[in-house]
């Protein structure tokens, strides 16, 4: 008769070790989005962005993402009624992760 090892003790270590748990939002950072300067209101809100890191720029996340703003907001009339989407293509960074 062979004696075999026990792999499950020479495997994974610890019996019932788990992964450290980790939050998303731990990862991600707040931006500002502005609106074009054709706009009286320039600023539209806040959007999350996942931090920069290696090769991944938060920049290139951001572009495409699409904004509905209501003219009434950007032009702070209140009898405007119309919806704009606006999408990112271009972004500057300034103080503090601030959007154009």
């Amino acid at each position: 008769m062979v004696v075999s090892k026990n792999k499950r003790l020479t495997k994974g270590g610890k019996k019932g070790a788990k992964k450290k748990v980790v939050d998303p939002f731990s990862k991600k950072d707040w931006y500002d989005v502005k609106a074009p300067a054709m706009f009286n209101i320039r600023n539209i809100g806040k959007t999350l962005v996942t931090r920069t890191q290696g090769t991944k720029i938060a920049s290139d996340g951001l572009k495409g993402r699409v904004f509905e703003v209501s003219l009434a907001d950007l032009q702070n009339d209140e009898v405007a009624f119309r919806k704009f989407k606006l999408i990112t293509e271009n972004t500057r960074q300034f103080e503090d992760g601030v959007l154009y």
